[in-house]
């Protein structure tokens, strides 16, 4: 059974910067996907970033430029480094992860918080 576990959400002050990592395990093959989406309270889920295989990675237009999103195959993980972070960048952070059967999964999420 595939799992996803992100880490290293947490408090930061605005201008400032947090990387997350998401590792998958129960799973012998990479992933076509690789992603993150964001939920701030009171609105919907939505995309901050994304990377099929090795392609160019596509970015939400609200983090272009202060986000970037990484992926290691051999390890089956994401990263975001996220810089210059502003208090609108405030919510839970997801991993998403879709394989080549299209089969799509989902991390249980990382609070990132920031501070005016």
């Amino acid at each position: 059974q595939v799992q996803l576990v992100e880490s290293g959400g947490g408090l930061v002050q605005a201008g400032g910067s947090l990387r997350l990592s998401c590792a998958a395990s129960g799973s012998a093959f990479t992933f076509n996907l690789m992603g993150w989406y964001r939920q701030a309270p009171g609105k919907q889920r939505e995309l901050v970033a994304t990377m099929i295989r090795e392609r160019s990675p596509s970015y939400a237009d609200s983090v272009k430029g202060r986000f970037t999103i990484s992926r290691d195959n051999g390890k089956n993980t994401v990263n975001l480094q996220m810089n210059s972070l502003k208090p609108e960048d405030t919510g839970v952070y997801y991993c998403k992860m879709i394989d080549y059967n299209y089969m799509d999964y989902w991390g249980k999420g990382t609070l990132v918080t920031v501070s005016s």
